[in-house]
């Protein structure tokens, strides 16, 4: 079986992306596998320039093939925020539940609840990147936490057209919709016909 590392410390994160792959013949590691990893710096202006980085560096250090991703949430009411900076809206060392409450009080009073969240999936080899793709969900704004399923965002994301927060979903209806889960399903042939090259 072929090694394919998931550039990502986030247990949660490297669960869902892990469950997507899991009819491929891979052997799927993480970072926490690799504790001398020096870290990338996310230092992008977007969530693709983000992930193409993380891949590559990450695929160099170790010499596997990797696949790295990076997420934004577009709220339209708010210009776009927290856009890249999701992950540590509330602060460097913030808790999911901290970046919901910013998110909610930032929006208290606003009729737009329009938003979009946004994952761009890389995949590089020490010799570069491979491919990119992305996966996108337009939703809305909760006026309040939905749910007790997920992580990060999740309890305030409303897919649209379907009446629920992420987190009111269970683990397999979220895979099947969520943006992340659209930009792998995208990024699965890549990875199938790397595989079929390297055997």
């Amino acid at each position: 079986m072929q090694k394919l590392l998931i550039a990502s410390h986030n247990r949660d994160k490297v669960k869902e992306i892990a469950d997507l792959l899991a009819g491929l013949p891979l052997e799927v590691l993480c970072t926490d596998d690799f504790p001398h990893l020096k870290p990338t710096v996310e230092d992008q202006d977007t969530i693709a320039g983000n992930a193409m980085k993380k891949a590559l560096e990450t695929a160099q250090q170790t010499g596997l093939m990797t696949l790295a991703d990076d997420t934004g949430l577009f709220v339209h009411a708010l210009n776009d925020e927290p856009g890249i900076f999701a992950a540590r809206y509330a602060g460097e060392d913030c808790s999911y539940r901290d970046n919901r409450l910013k998110v909610l009080g930032n929006m208290e009073g606003k009729a737009d609840r329009r938003a979009t969240f946004k994952t761009c999936a890389a995949l590089a080899d020490p010799d570069g990147v491979i491919a990119i793709k992305e996966g996108c969900v337009e939703g809305y704004i909760t006026d309040a936490e939905r749910g007790e399923n997920g992580f990060g965002y999740d309890a305030v994301f409303e897919v649209k057209s379907t009446g629920k927060t992420y987190a009111e979903m269970s683990h397999c209806e979220k895979n099947r919709l969520s943006h992340r889960a659209l930009a792998v399903q995208k990024i699965i042939p890549v990875i199938s016909h790397v595989i079929g090259e390297n055997t």
